[in-house]
């Protein structure tokens, strides 16, 4: 299997997307942290990957990414660290969004909490598990954001601004590690899927027309597989996507 021996962390785990990775990252063979705060989700999903048989045993990390404090995200890079020894991935999926709202009745606390979720906890991880992943001959971080907002549309919020900010945050991030080689980070855009957040944003869409979670499998084994060693500081569409 293409992903044996490699372990990935994946935020956002008990949702749609997080959940649609974990899946097919598990059955080629990775061992997957499944990282969220719900823990009736996080059971689910590994549930589902010990019901395809997957080669290693899923672990569940309940965590709360707006809540927790530095020390915590330390202390969750620590105990990969002391279990794995190294990571070979980080797949940003966790995402806040509440609804589409002007700016003028955006509430603050919403406000703090989605840039908190979509924003800062990204930032928090990457800072605390760069240098296990540096251990790593190669390893691969994907952020996710949505192509409806990277035009910076009206109403977008707080939403919005995170998402933009994400992605400027990830070629940053790129940039500064390109010449060494060894971590590849890259945005992926779903495009429009038959999400649970799709549900909620466009609660009267026709989501028979849309394609499914699963659509976006290869795209995932792209990214984490050693077909994307060397791609890095890329926002890949999966309306555009082929291999």
């Amino acid at each position: 299997m293409p992903l044996t021996n490699q372990v990935i962390l994946i935020t956002g785990a008990g949702g749609g997307l997080g959940s649609t990775a974990a899946l097919e990252l598990a059955k080629h063979g990775a061992h997957i942290v499944l990282l969220d705060k719900n823990i009736a989700k996080l059971e689910a999903v590994y549930d589902a990957i010990m019901n395809v048989n997957a080669v290693s045993e899923p672990v569940m990390y309940p965590f709360d990414l707006a809540g927790a404090n530095e020390n915590e995200y330390q202390e969750l890079a620590d105990k990969i660290e002391q279990k794995y020894g190294s990571l070979q991935g980080i797949l940003h999926s966790a995402v806040e969004f509440s609804a589409f709202s002007p700016v003028a009745t955006h509430k603050t606390k919403d406000w703090g909490h989605t840039l908190n979720v979509n924003l800062n906890a990204p930032f928090l991880l990457c800072r605390v598990l760069l240098p296990v992943l540096q251990k790593s001959a190669h390893a691969s971080i994907v952020f996710t954001t949505d192509s409806f907002v990277r035009k910076a549309p009206a109403y977008a919020g707080a939403y919005g601004v995170s998402l933009i900010a994400l992605e400027g945050f990830a070629k940053i991030l790129a940039d500064e590690h390109e010449a060494f080689g060894k971590i590849r980070v890259n945005t992926l855009i779903p495009g429009p899927v038959d999400s649970p957040l799709r549900k909620r944003a466009y609660p009267a869409e026709d989501k028979g027309k849309l394609p499914s979670m699963k659509s976006l499998a290869p795209i995932y084994l792209y990214l984490f597989g050693s077909e994307s060693i060397g791609v890095t500081g890329q926002a890949i569409d999966a309306r555009t996507f082929y291999l």
